[in-house]
């Protein structure tokens, strides 16, 4: 169980602080949720809490892992398959499992791709979601402003 004040994850919408706890009727249930505010984007999102293991909510990263990640984005980046429905599934998967360095993988993988080939519309629509989940942790583990964040990330990246 999360508390007020709480900084989590929620896979495949990034990270934000829990602001609240409130009880909501929906179509006739009552539930409760967390309300959790997002970083970036100034978004709140209600998670129901008789759901938070199903959906893979979680503590953020520290600051040693936050240093990991950025230390990723710096490394060279495998060559992904040339099947681009192969590749989304692949990508989409690591989004959706929460994990902040499979994340990073994909945006790597899909900046260095943009760069090489360009992007389709469906994946260049999944690295800027990608991108913003990724920022959002980063932001919250290492306490410095979004724009700072994207400023190192493709940074990284280009070297």
């Amino acid at each position: 169980m999360f508390s007020i004040g709480d900084k989590i994850v929620y896979p495949m919408h990034g990270a934000g602080i829990i602001e609240s706890i409130e009880e909501k009727e929906i179509l006739g249930e009552k539930k409760r949720y967390y309300v959790m505010k997002m970083p970036v984007g100034d978004m709140k999102v209600m998670i129901p809490i008789n759901n938070v293991d199903g959906i893979g909510i979680r503590d953020i990263i520290d600051k040693k892992d936050a240093d990991k990640v950025f230390e990723s984005l710096g490394k060279r980046c495998d060559e992904q398959t040339s099947n681009w429905n192969k590749r989304y599934r692949e990508n989409m998967s690591k989004i959706k499992s929460g994990n902040i360095f499979e994340v990073a993988e994909v945006v790597k993988s899909l900046v260095t791709r943009e760069r090489n080939r360009g992007l389709s519309t469906g994946e260049r629509k999944m690295l800027n979601s990608a991108k913003q989940i990724l920022i959002s942790e980063l932001v919250l583990a290492k306490n410095m402003n979004p724009v700072d964040v994207e400023d190192i990330i493709n940074e990284k990246i280009s070297t």
